[in-house]
């Protein structure tokens, strides 16, 4: 593997658990990603919610779980209580409903807070990837496998991904810092 490819693997790994973390910070519209954290208590083991119901968006602003066995439909009504999302499920039947309140403005800084610092946590990831990438050309021109000029090349190559990858980071952030700011 090249070192520019080796330092695109890590990037793009570290950019797609930057979408995820993205995907679980609440904005004011309902987003089946939100409840994706939440670990439920059942069959006498912690469940994840996604492998015990199905989760999709009734309104703007509510979400509906529909569990796999109705038997469940209490343990994931209060285990998205006890989640602190701030959510109220309501169960009905054989589902639960769960109203996504509006945010205040400070709550939506907070988020946005959150965002930045899960953003500056993605940017030190993609700058770890060069630094080892770079450290990775230096030891093969230190082996006699890369000369000189393609150490160069090859450094910037990597610092071309690296602002690329910040660059689509930003992108991102600004979306939906943007989203979770609309009222």
């Amino acid at each position: 593997m090249t070192v520019k490819q080796e330092a695109k693997t890590h990037m793009d790994m570290a950019l797609e658990h930057f979408k995820k973390e993205l995907k679980n910070l609440r904005t004011s519209r309902a987003n089946p990603g939100m409840l994706d954290d939440v670990m439920v208590d059942v069959y006498g083991s912690e469940m994840n919610i996604k492998s015990l119901a199905t989760v999709t968006v009734a309104e703007a602003r509510q979400l509906v779980v529909t569990p796999f066995d109705p038997q469940t439909v209490g343990a994931i009504g209060k285990s998205i209580e006890k989640a602190n999302l701030g959510l109220m499920p309501i169960v009905e039947g054989n589902l639960v409903r769960v109203p996504v309140p509006p945010l205040n403005e400070e709550v939506r800084k907070d988020i946005v807070k959150l965002g930045k610092k899960k953003l500056e946590e993605a940017k030190v990831s993609i700058r770890d990837a060069r630094r080892k990438a770079n450290e990775l050309a230096r030891k093969l021109k230190s082996d006699g496998e890369l000369t000189e000029d393609a150490l160069k090349g090859a450094e910037k190559q990597v610092q071309e991904l690296t602002d690329n990858y910040c660059k689509q980071l930003d992108q991102l952030f600004t979306e939906k810092e943007a989203d979770i700011l609309a009222v």
